[in-house]
């Protein structure tokens, strides 16, 4: 596909830039990871700030103006996530999953009573989802879940528990994937319900982190009683609906991480220009160099092939099982850019955040930390190879026992 935007978009392009400029937070730095007391103070600023965007028309760009939306093309949206990434991505880590994964699965699968009602209210920042699909006994493999939905009188009864729930303490909503029917096969017998955080019986129980922070949450449900009409699809389509929202995850979340990944490696420039090693600026150093070119080269490879998966979805077609190539170049990548910034600082390196002596705010220290959930969350390394095996270059699903029955 041609990477160039035409001048209309470019136009938009410098006008939301221009818009973004004169409407980001006060004393916000566009050139460092920005940090927030609590997550209740990152919530509330989600909140403010897309407020902000819908009234100023830069919110759900492609989405039909009845649903709140601009009735615009994916190529806005695009523009928009990718300035965001690079300029502000703290002010919309809480609505990750909100915009990645709970409106298109609602634009694409839900009612037209739950796009009335979900997704202009997301799109102005009233609602913040979560994702309720991993379980102590169901992580990669989501086909094992077990949280039970009985339909009694109008409303599911929902027991069970979920855990790695990523802003449960903060949402408002949850997409859900309950089993429905225990008696039929696994993938046959799931359902896909929306759930108020509020009702209830939901006990949601933070999990610390290794960076410090609980980004991550347990979430009990005992006897939660969640409205028929709040079930997405039909019974037994959960299995069907889940792998969409993971799928709509991955499509345009490139375009993102690639914004995101562009001011990192910035950050490093900038660290190896004005940081001395043996007396010399880091740049300098052909090994430091090196790593500094493939860390850029990554990200191009990160963004065309979320390019190449844009382009699909602008000739109307649905986000594939590549997706699962681009989980796997954002998630590596990151972790090897993160390591490369720590190597460069030395000594340093083992300065956190809050030491005066730390470099760029013992912001990759951080990230470091963060980046070895990359290749856990959203499905394993393992797991996105295993995909891209079968479903991707049509490999069987025994290859790795066949090619050990020849080698021996």
């Amino acid at each position: 596909m041609d990477f160039r935007l035409t001048p209309a978009q470019e136009e938009f392009g410098k006008g939301f830039t221009a818009w973004l400029e004169k409407n980001l937070p006060e004393n916000w730095d566009t050139s460092r990871h920005n940090t927030f007391d609590s997550w209740e103070k990152e919530a509330e600023a989600h909140r403010r700030f897309n407020k902000r965007l819908f009234d100023a028309g830069y919110a759900g760009m492609h989405y039909p103006k009845e649903y709140g939306g601009q009735g615009k093309t994916l190529m806005e949206e695009v523009i928009v996530l990718e300035t965001l990434a690079s300029t502000c991505f703290e002010l919309k880590i809480a609505g990750i999953i909100t915009f990645g994964m709970a409106v298109p699965t609602i634009f694409v699968c839900g009612t037209e009573e739950q796009k009335r009602e979900f997704i202009s209210k997301a799109l102005d920042g009233s609602h913040i989802w979560c994702q309720g699909f991993s379980e102590p006994n169901a992580g990669s493999d989501v086909v094992n879940v077990s949280t039970r939905a009985v339909k009694e009188n109008g409303h599911y009864i929902v027991n069970g528990q979920k855990i790695w729930t990523s802003f449960a303490h903060i949402a408002d909503y949850c997409i859900l994937l309950v089993r429905t029917d225990p008696k039929a096969p696994k993938h046959k017998g799931l359902s896909y319900l929306l759930m108020d955080m509020k009702l209830p019986g939901i006990d949601v129980r933070p999990i610390t982190q290794i960076t410090g922070a609980s980004e991550f949450n347990e979430v009990f449900m005992e006897d939660v009683r969640v409205p028929a009409e709040m079930l997405v699809g039909r019974e037994g389509d959960g299995w069907r609906i889940a792998i969409t929202t993971l799928m709509f995850e991955r499509a345009v979340g490139d375009a993102v991480m690639g914004g995101l990944f562009v001011r990192n490696i910035r950050n490093m420039i900038h660290m190896a220009r004005h940081m001395k090693r043996s007396g010399r600026p880091i740049i300098q150093d052909p090994v430091f160099r090196q790593q500094l070119a493939q860390a850029y080269i990554d990200v191009k490879i990160l963004k065309s092939h979320g390019y190449r998966a844009l382009s699909q979805l602008l000739k109307g077609g649905l986000p594939g099982p590549e997706g699962s190539i681009s989980k796997l170049l954002w998630s590596e990548s990151n972790q090897r850019i993160c390591e490369r910034a720590l190597n460069m600082q030395g000594p340093s390196s083992q300065l956190m955040r809050g030491s005066p002596w730390a470099i760029q705010d013992g912001m990759w220290q951080h990230l470091f930390l963060r980046s070895k959930g990359n290749t856990i969350e959203a499905g394993t390394s393992e797991i996105q190879r295993n995909i891209i095996g079968e479903r991707v270059l049509g490999l069987p699903k025994d290859i790795s026992r066949v090619s050990r029955q020849k080698e021996i």
